[in-house]
């Protein structure tokens, strides 16, 4: 029977685009890197006896099936399901998707040692899963496997998405076996899925708060997925007159690149005047982008978040208005669409029951979590019971090198997740 600890899985890829330029690692979706930890997946899972697909959404599937099943399609209706995804932001940390792929892994083992010993018995078929593209870094929009199995995206408009080297996901998912005509809601694989939990690395400093921590200053390893904020992406594409940066006259330009520049600023003020709120812009890129030129456009995208959709949709609206604005004074245009929207998820309320519970059998306590990142949980809520873990991150810090967590803490994610996984079984 193969075992693994989390962290031996974690070191097995600790390698896998790492990126030399940015730091951390830069794992985007069917990217060199990408595929490798894909196929480190697939090995891992076959590994343990596991049967092993990738669906026509590009997930990948890892079964674990009943003892003595006569029908095994039948018996995978309403399986429990666990998982998280392999991709990264670009120069992103080690944890995040990772850690959940890898505990789902070792969960695994723990859970077919107590069924090799006669300590479970299951009702029910269970599958670890792999979802693509849920950082978005590729093609702009976050989890876009879980959207596309949903139905939360329209697959044409999914099939049409660019990277930054121009190229469509539907000829790079092509040219990695998949077929385009399959992609969009999959309602014979959602159909499998009886609930879902996914373990994460805790992306802010929730566990670390004063709310939490003892008198040593350390909060408790893990919390259960309470709410996850509203949030989307838009792009604003500001257009002016690109020219000549030695012979056109200070008072003579139509510079998108200072009508950008102020909104970052308008965006950054108009985020910190709301409560609760986080406006973001974390990517610039000018057009065409020469040291000794004016620029024609200036793109930038900006990520709007809060717990109350409405205020979201209202921060988006300010947002624009100062877009407008700016633009007009320094003689250009601006152009808002909007690339992807969720609304705040609420987890199932007896499924976080159960999970706290459950939780209880490893650690003294683990509390409720809102959250102000999203997850394929996230996504998946719309159509099916969905839990999350959460595992103390003590950098309070994600989507970077720094973010963080301690070997003892992700050994108890994995024992907590066998254990909901035991309950739910």
């Amino acid at each position: 029977m193969q075992t693994s600890t989390v962290n031996s899985l974690l070191a097995a890829i600790a390698d896998v685009g790492r990126d030399q330029k940015r730091g951390g690692y830069s794992r985007a979706v069917y990217s060199d890197a990408e595929l490798s930890l894909r196929e480190w997946f697939i090995a891992e899972a076959t590994t343990r006896g596991l049967e092993v697909s990738t669906d026509a959404n590009g997930i990948i599937w890892a079964w674990w099936d009943l003892p003595g099943a006569t029908d095994v399609a039948a018996s995978r209706r309403g399986a429990l399901v666990t998982g998280s995804h392999l991709d990264s932001v670009p120069g992103g940390g080690a944890f995040d998707g990772p850690l959940g792929v890898a505990s789902s892994l070792a969960a695994y083992d723990v859970l077919a040692a107590r069924e090799a010993s006669g300590a479970l018995l299951r009702n029910r078929a269970m599958a670890i899963s792999v979802f693509p593209e849920e950082e978005g870094s590729r093609f702009g929009v976050a989890c876009l496997g879980s959207r596309l199995l949903t139905g939360a995206i329209d697959p044409v408009r999914a099939l049409n998405l660019r990277d930054a080297a121009g190229n469509t996901f539907a000829d790079v998912a092509k040219a990695n076996g998949m077929d385009p005509a399959g992609f969009g809601r999959d309602e014979s694989t959602l159909g499998l899925i009886g609930d879902f939990i996914e373990l994460h690395v805790e992306q802010g400093k929730g566990l670390n708060s004063e709310a939490f921590t003892d008198a040593a200053g350390r909060g408790p390893a893990l919390a259960v997925g309470d709410t996850i904020l509203g949030h989307g992406r838009w792009k604003l594409s500001f257009t002016g007159q690109g020219n000549h940066a030695g012979t056109t006259l200070m008072s003579d330009r139509s510079d998108p690149m200072l009508a950008a520049a102020q909104c970052v600023v308008a965006v950054r003020q108009t985020g910190a005047a709301q409560d609760n709120a986080r406006a973001t812009v974390g990517r610039l890129e000018p057009v065409p982008g020469g040291t000794n030129v004016i620029a024609s456009r200036v793109d930038l995208w900006l990520d709007v978040r809060h717990p109350d959709d409405a205020i979201t949709a209202m921060l988006v609206e300010k947002i624009h208005g100062q877009a407008q604005r700016i633009a007009a004074l320094e003689g250009c245009s601006v152009l808002l669409t909007e690339e992807s929207f969720s609304n705040t998820v609420h987890f199932d309320p007896a499924l976080a029951k159960a999970l706290s519970v459950s939780v209880r059998r490893t650690v003294a306590d683990a509390p409720l979590l809102p959250t102000g990142a999203g997850h394929d949980a996230g996504v998946l809520a719309s159509e099916v019971p969905t839990g999350m873990l959460y595992v103390r991150n003590p950098s309070g810090i994600s989507h970077s090198p720094e973010e963080y967590v301690e070997n003892d803490d992700a050994h108890a994610g994995v024992l907590a997740l066998a254990d909901v996984l035991e309950d739910l079984l």
